[in-house]
């Protein structure tokens, strides 16, 4: 899968963040559960917007928020979650044993 992370998006990651694209790209191999949608009307876009919580590889816990068009993931932001984030991807993003992705 080839993801895709501007410039600019980079540059935030690592000032604002402290987030590698290594870390990124570890957290995308890593992930074992569902991808979300983001609901909320002020992050809407087309297409839609999902994220998931997973861990890197030094087992430090990161949201990715990204974009799929066309087979290409396009980031928008990685960061470590709040207990909110923690919380509702806690609920609805874990896998159960019947699910497929």
């Amino acid at each position: 899968m080839e993801i895709r992370i501007s410039g600019v998006i980079n540059k935030k990651l690592l000032s604002k963040h402290e987030v590698t694209e290594a870390e990124v790209r570890q957290c995308f191999e890593n992930r074992d559960g569902k991808l979300l949608l983001d609901p909320r009307e002020k992050h809407k876009t087309n297409p839609p917007t999902q994220w998931f919580i997973s861990y890197t590889n030094k087992q430090r816990r990161l949201k990715i928020v990204f974009v799929l068009k066309e087979g290409v993931v396009y980031l928008k932001t990685a960061y470590e979650p709040n207990q909110i984030e923690i919380d509702i991807y806690n609920q609805h993003g874990e896998r159960s044993d019947g699910d497929v992705e």
